[in-house]
């Protein structure tokens, strides 16, 4: 069948929008065609440094016929709507209308017969729309055209089925000519199928396929980098951004001086990649970087890239050369010396400085370190040191390393390696696939740094709001759960509280902040946040220059006595902890679900019996493995299933009633049925071994006991009557089943299962 060739011909793309950009040509054409009554074999686009383009396979000559049924007014309807209907239907008169009759009485019906017009002339029609809305994160006009489009566009190639379609966008016409490879190739190439376009291009020099070139960089990087024993560094976002920059891409390899080398790789690396767009190479000898790099030309050059190699190598050192000057004039001075220059630096404006920042993590490090194994000197220390490197001029020349550069200043400089890891660690997870710390006094520091951030930036009122979050704190949040969760399964059982340390703060923390079990760090998140932000945090806000008026100091001022006061926390400060609570089972459920965990049951496992929000992490988790596997169980089902018919039952009659049953209300001597006496019995015994299993976090057992309520309240489901006549038999009953709503609740919110 014919088939669509559409490109746009312009100057170059920026290699970060041509992904998004075939995707969007590809959406767009594909939605204009299934609107128009096609149904394209298959539609791909495809992007180069200067071109999109496009194939729709399978397209017919011409749209099919179409006949539409139009319903009209009533049978003596108003003339004005039946003149809308008829001008609506393009028709003159109701003699043009069938009369049908429905239950509410006769009505009008217009069949309108719709030819189907040549495909050449709707793909006419919508290509210019498509083009003049493209949805382009930037774009730009041009001469003194209204056109816009991402860089100036040359021309437009558009043919079907063989034939140029012709149309006109921003005074350039339609035709069959695009043009090959700037440098080698730059003559006129005219094609009207695909096949033709994309052998004439190569051709050309012109490699039309993202992956294909992705694929040709790689492979042949690769073979440079082994013919000489070395290996090159895997970077799939260099990859991708290399591949948009040229059209014929030609990998070479390159040196430095060795004298270079005893720069961190890290810095290496940021030189080479982010201002030059060249790969490292590793020497699998010494697992460091070797002094050499590949590099991507868009030319094959007459003298086998020499001169260019050449050019390539001279700009480089001189990048290199940068980076050795400030690497070594920040070794001249110590990080401790760094920490006065952050007072500096605005962390952000009523949150005081970098400097204020790093002493509240310092301190609430050192707080959380006794739960998490690690040496409180040592994770105040980090934490204090952890931003220094904000100030380095390495860092400043080279942002995504702060924290990289820290530790190695760190470990020049004599601090112990766990200090300098926390350094670098702190920031993380900072994405999705990042990896995340698992080290103790990494934890103690990072677990610092993102509950500081979150308690901060909640404590002024900026909360992230639907899709916006400007200051990553939905990240923060995520990262904080999975540090918990990761460093549960992979690090050592945390020592003693009292070991080498001082007992009386081990034993505040661990009974105020956090419960130990096995290798699980056991947070007590609420408390956790209203004691940081009021007893660690509050200081330097309050020093920070926060005007009158504003929330922060409403909250300073409502702890009265004393930041250190047991009793002195407010209802506000209580109510901003139950906020960000709430803000974290969010981000729980998104981490549980990512985990393949069911999200009804996520939510069964938010609440305590009495309805507060639960705030320990572990505890929720385990809670959750007991329900799934119990809820697997045929005892489990079935009590769900018994659950559900009794809280319908319950809200069906508390309706009437006006008000809730009260499970405190069943009297045992106004049973009538046998039934009625066995569920109580079990029901009594079921909560007491419920109550104690959750309490030493036995949630196994406390599954089980409510898995021998299952035949006592099927068998009251089969032989008592809930509604009775009597009104104080009813209410019992209702009271009973109130009881045993209330007896599974000790364990889950069972309400909240679907299904």
């Amino acid at each position: 069948m014919p088939e669509l060739l559409l490109e746009l011909f312009s100057e170059e793309i920026p290699a970060r929008m041509q992904a998004r950009a075939a995707s969007d040509l590809q959406r767009l054409v594909n939605e204009r065609l299934l609107a128009a009554g096609f149904l394209p074999e298959g539609v791909k686009a495809f992007a180069t440094p200067r071109r999109l383009a496009l194939v729709a396979a399978g397209l017919p000559g011409r749209q099919p016929d179409r006949r539409e049924e139009k319903k009209g007014p009533r049978v003596g309807a108003p003339e004005k709507a039946v003149e809308g209907f008829l001008k609506s239907a393009g028709l003159s008169s109701l003699d043009q209308c069938e009369i049908r009759e429905d239950k509410k009485g006769q009505y009008y019906v217009a069949t309108i017969d719709e030819k189907g017009r040549e495909t050449s002339a709707v793909i006419a029609e919508m290509i210019p729309e498509i083009v003049r809305g493209f949805p382009w994160p930037k774009s730009m006009r041009w001469g003194g055209g209204d056109l816009k489009w991402v860089r100036p566009l040359h021309s437009v190639l558009c043919c079907f089925d063989h034939e140029v379609v012709e149309f006109e966008i921003g005074g350039i016409a339609s035709g069959d000519v695009t043009y090959g490879h700037r440098f080698m190739a730059p003559g006129e190439i005219r094609a009207r199928d695909f096949e033709k376009y994309y052998a004439a291009l190569k051709h050309a020099h012109v490699v039309l396929d993202a992956e294909e070139r992705k694929a040709l960089i790689a492979g042949e990087a690769k073979t440079l980098c082994e013919a000489q024993g070395l290996e090159l560094v895997d970077d799939p976002g260099l990859l991708n951004e290399v591949a948009g920059l040229a059209e014929w891409p030609v990998p070479m390899i390159g040196a430095f001086d060795e004298k270079f080398l005893t720069l961190p790789d890290e810095v290496l690396t940021a030189s080479m990649r982010g201002h030059q767009k060249y790969f490292s190479v590793k020497d699998p000898k010494t697992g460091r970087l070797a002094n050499k790099f590949v590099f991507v030309a868009n030319i094959e050059a007459p003298d086998a890239g020499g001169a260019m190699r050449a050019g390539y190598e001279r700009v480089l050192t001189a990048r290199l050369s940068d980076a050795w000057y400030l690497y070594h004039q920040d070794l001249k001075r110590p990080l401790k010396e760094r920490v006065a220059d952050l007072g500096r630096v605005v962390f952000f404006e009523g949150l005081g400085t970098m400097g204020d920042k790093a002493r509240r993590i310092a301190a609430l490090a050192k707080e959380i370190a006794p739960a998490v194994g690690a040496d409180p000197q040592l994770a105040e220390e980090a934490a204090l040191l952890a931003k220094a490197d904000l100030v380095t001029q390495m860092v400043y020349e080279f942002p995504e390393l702060q924290g990289v550069m820290g530790r190695y200043y760190a470990l020049a400089q004599g601090l112990q390696t766990q200090v300098a890891d926390a350094i670098r660690d702190h920031y993380k997870p900072a994405g999705q696939d990042d990896e995340v710390p698992t080290a103790p006094v990494s934890v103690a520091v990072a677990l610092a740094d993102k509950i500081d951030t979150l308690t901060a930036f909640w404590a002024i009122g900026k909360k992230p709001t639907g899709s916006s979050d400007p200051f990553a704190l939905r990240r923060a949040a995520l990262g904080v759960i999975s540090i918990l969760f990761e460093f549960s399964v992979a690090a050592p059982p945390p020592a003693h509280p009292g070991e080498s340390r001082d007992p009386e703060q081990s034993q505040r923390w661990v009974l105020a902040f956090a419960r130990m079990s096995d290798r699980n760090i056991r947070l007590g998140i609420a408390d956790l946040f209203v004691q940081h932000f009021l007893r660690k945090a509050q200081p330097s806000f309050a020093g920070a220059g926060v005007g009158s008026g504003t929330f922060l100091e409403a909250l300073v001022h409502s702890v009265g006595g004393g930041f250190g006061a047991p009793g002195a926390v407010s209802e506000a400060a209580k109510e901003m902890a139950r906020d960000l609570l709430a803000f974290f089972h969010d981000r729980l459920k998104v981490y549980l679900r990512d985990k393949g965990h069911r999200y009804d049951q996520v939510d069964a496992v938010l609440t305590r019996a009495d309805g507060a929000l639960e705030d320990d992490l572990v505890l929720i988790v385990r809670k959750l493995e007991a329900l799934e596997a119990f809820l697997k169980s045929d005892d489990g089902a079935n009590l769900a299933v018994a659950y559900k018919r009794a809280a319908n039952i319950l809200k069906a009659e508390e309706r009437k009633d006006g008000k809730p049953a009260d499970p405190a209300a069943v009297d045992d001597k106004k049973f009538a049925q046998a039934e009625e006496k066995a569920l109580y019995v079990a029901l009594s015994a079921a909560v007491d071994k419920a109550k104690k299993a959750v309490a030493a976090e036995k949630f196994e057992d406390a599954m089980a006991a409510l898995a021998s309520l299952r035949a006592p309240i099927d068998a009251f489901f089969d032989k008592v009557t809930v509604n009775a006549d009597d009104r104080a038999l009813r209410a019992n009953r209702l009271a009973l089943l109130a009881r045993f709503r209330a007896a599974t609740a000790e364990v889950a919110d069972l309400s909240k299962l679907e299904g």
